[in-house]
């Protein structure tokens, strides 16, 4: 007996260390490139990178040293890197954010990429909240005719938006096939200043003023009272709110669209300019890439139907089904890059300028994706002395920010055009409290 443990250990040991010896690894070094404006070489260690794994979403952390540079050891594969600064410059905050793009780790060289960081204006109207996927019904079905996002003004003067827009990057959803990727391994629109949106756009019919931290109600779909079929949906029967209801332009499936709650104005109707060729405008379930913009020197409609501003999804055929809105860039007010949790695969569709990270989604359970709120900037108001409400896991700072804006507090809401920093994904929406 005691010749057979010592052969089986041995043996255990054998395979052990035979298995530690096939692991395939490689260095990957990734250095910041920093814009010449910002003054920043002097401050460029101890800058956190992420690294993640498009394969199996394993994230690796590591902080850059002194000279902008980040080290990791990573088996064989496809990844992407990441990374936020925040800075004081002058009077304000500068935010720096940078993207890799898909970076191919083979076994055979060393690998370098670089990142050039590049300056975000910080908003001060953002996307408070995104409720995009779903309940379960008592069925076991999904009911997803319920959809909405909440913009919020993030500061304490009034915010007017003229020409104020809606649209969804291409593909759908972040896990589907993505051939907006060039060999670079980049977003090959980042360079050309423009962000595709896919199957249309919406746009407020009037300039849509917003009071100090106050927000707005957007519905996407099913702008009624869902709650009285479907006790865990929300109700939008609201004479405040907003939604999305176009059918003259042809979005015209009443499952998506019934006729909204007899409260809501006709002005609070956003006007689509429908480009695809879908009955519904599909703002996905599980992963959308969702963002805001104003039309400059031109109206929405105008601007959308312009030839010259429209594009095809790369490699497919060019019509209606494939067609995009170019979106320059830096029309874009806010956005929100949302990756399924319960898939791999997932690639980023917004640039680093608009959103350098990212938000997982669980859908299907009425959970919504909500804004993380900045502490220090929440708590220094002294209007809130008082009014404030902790004990919040979800939310890194602790706040319950609608505990507390029901307690007669202003909420300072964090904005460095980072989802993976700004966001969390929240149990229920909001408009459910």
């Amino acid at each position: 007996m005691k010749r057979l443990l010592l052969f089986i250990i041995g043996v255990t040991l054998l395979l052990s260390c035979s298995y530690d010896e096939t692991v395939d690894t490689n260095m990957l070094t990734v250095e910041l490139k920093f814009p010449t404006s910002s003054n920043e070489a002097e401050a460029m260690g101890g800058i956190r990178i992420e690294l993640k794994s498009i394969s199996n979403n394993a994230i690796f952390v590591d902080s850059t040293d002194t000279q902008g540079k980040a080290h990791f050891e990573v088996t064989p594969g496809v990844y992407e890197a990441s990374t936020s600064v925040t800075r004081q410059h002058g009077n304000s905050l500068l935010v720096l954010n940078g993207t890799s793009g898909q970076i191919v780790i083979d076994k055979t060289k060393q690998n370098t990429v670089f990142i050039d960081l590049m300056a975000s204006r910080i908003s001060q109207v953002v996307i408070k909240e995104l409720y995009n996927g779903g309940v379960m019904k008592d069925d076991g079905k999904l009911f997803m005719y319920d959809k909405c996002f909440i913009l919020y003004n993030n500061s304490n003067t009034t915010a007017s938006l003229e020409n104020l827009c809606v649209g969804i990057a291409s593909p759908y959803n972040s896990q589907a096939n993505n051939n907006w990727y060039g060999a670079d391994g980049k977003l090959i629109y980042e360079s050309d200043g423009y962000t595709p949106a896919t199957d249309g756009i919406w746009y407020f019919q009037e300039t849509l003023h917003i009071a100090p931290y106050s927000q707005i109600v957007v519905n996407v779909h099913g702008a009624i009272n869902n709650v009285q079929t479907y006790p865990q949906s929300v109700n939008y029967a609201n004479a405040d709110y907003y939604c999305m209801y176009d059918p003259e332009h042809g979005y015209t499936n009443t499952n998506y669209y019934p006729t909204p709650s007899e409260v809501i104005p006709t002005s609070h109707y956003l006007k689509a300019i429908k480009i695809g060729t879908s009955n519904a405008w599909a703002l996905s379930t599980s992963s959308p890439a969702l963002y805001i913009f104003q039309t400059h020197d031109a109206l929405p409609r105008d601007f959308a139907t312009n030839v010259g501003n429209t594009g095809y999804t790369p490699g497919a055929s060019q019509t209606d089904a494939f067609k995009v809105v170019k979106v320059p860039t830096e029309w874009i007010t806010d956005g929100l890059e949302v990756f399924s949790a319960t898939s791999t695969g997932n690639k980023k569709r917004l640039t680093s300028m608009v959103d350098a990270g990212y938000v997982n989604l669980t859908n299907q359970h009425g959970h919504s994706l909500y804004r993380n709120v900045d502490k220090k900037a929440t708590e220094s108001l002294p209007e809130n002395k008082g009014k404030l409400v902790y004990g919040y896991v979800s939310d890194p700072s602790g706040i319950d920010a609608e505990a507390s804006i029901r307690n007669g507090a202003h909420i300072v809401y964090q904005d460095t055009n980072n989802s993976s920093n700004d966001f969390h994904e929240r149990l229920s929406c909001s408009l459910k409290d």
